[in-house]
């Protein structure tokens, strides 16, 4: 699992993004962006904050922890969103999910 220094390093690189342009978003200086990025500092919880929504992730992604640590922000604002169904939508949806999940097991289990 990354660290938090990797985590901002390869988030910023995915997008692209220099450290200064980075820093432009989060209202911070590049040095502090290269600092977060060496381990040589850890952000703030506000800068946490602030990085996770200028990558579009949750905070539990950029940390790596918690319950959702590992999901994007995409996936945790799905799985919120079908928690908020009624519970004959969600057993259907369910139901089309572990059809997917099987036959994705069963290519898996053949392709070997």
């Amino acid at each position: 699992m990354l660290n938090i220094s990797d985590k901002i390093s390869t988030l910023r690189k995915e997008r692209k993004w220099s450290q200064t342009e980075l820093a432009k978003q989060i209202d911070a200086s590049r040095e502090i962006i290269g600092k977060y990025e060496r381990g040589e500092n850890l952000p703030s919880i506000e800068m946490a904050l602030k990085m996770a929504k200028a990558f579009g992730v949750t905070v539990d992604f950029l940390l790596g922890e918690g319950e959702y640590g590992s999901f994007d922000k995409d996936t945790v604002d799905r799985i919120t969103n079908i928690q908020n169904l009624d519970q004959s939508t969600r057993s259907i949806l369910f139901n089309l999910i572990d059809t997917y999940i099987q036959n994705f097991k069963t290519k898996q289990a053949f392709a070997k």
